[in-house]
């Protein structure tokens, strides 16, 4: 891989999503960097240590990709949780805890990646939900309004930077299909090649919206 090769950052870079995408865009011709909770490698891609939902920490880990493999062209944020409960039960820890994954460490990462990315142009892609995209669902009132907030989220990074290289974007499955897996949905590398699409230049005229991708 040459060095003036676009550069991906995915974070969730060892995890079930993260990992197709890390494969998906290396097959594409990106250079990778991948950000999760340990470093180590993901097909022979560094993988950086980095919280998520830390301000230092994600401050700290975007200055090393910009001294050691420079501007991202594009970053997709997998990290997520989901979690199922009566509302009248759920607690405010438990609340608090799934807006800082989904919500907050997605402010977090796009802040970080504008910062970098704002005079060069680039793509943010954050992963929303058919519960947050469409309605929410009953027993899941904080992932709802979680993944609700990353579709505002990237409306507004979308609307703001509309017009100066820098897109916004988020795309929104229903469950997501790995390797063996059977049933309704779509499956994990049809879900790249969304994400693909999005940090291509016919990918720009998406800016700010949600692709829906429900499956058959």
């Amino acid at each position: 891989m040459t060095e003036s090769a676009p550069l991906a950052v995915i974070t969730g870079a060892s995890g079930r999503l993260g990992s197709v995408a890390v494969e998906g865009f290396l097959q594409a011709g990106y250079r990778v960097v991948g950000l999760d909770r340990s470093s180590g490698a993901q097909d022979a891609t560094p993988v950086l240590a980095v919280d998520a939902t830390s301000e230092d920490s994600v401050t700290r880990v975007f200055e090393e990709i910009r001294t050691s493999y420079g501007t991202p062209s594009v970053i997709i944020h997998t990290v997520g949780m989901w979690a199922m409960q009566p509302f009248a039960e759920t607690e405010l820890d438990a609340w608090q805890t799934m807006m800082d994954v989904n919500l907050t460490s997605s402010f977090l990462i796009f802040r970080e990646g504008v910062r970098m990315m704002k005079e060069t142009g680039g793509t943010l892609i954050g992963i929303c939900s058919q519960q947050g995209s469409v309605r929410g669902t009953a027993q899941q009132a904080a992932y709802s309004a979680s993944k609700a907030g990353v579709k505002r989220l990237v409306e507004a990074i979308g609307a703001e930077y509309a017009g100066t290289g820098l897109t916004a974007h988020a795309v929104a499955p229903s469950m997501i299909l790995f390797d063996g897996d059977e049933g309704k949905g779509v499956t994990a590398n049809d879900l790249v090649e969304h994400f693909l699409h999005l940090a291509s230049p016919a990918g720009a005229s998406l800016n700010g919206d949600t692709l829906h991708a429900f499956g058959d």
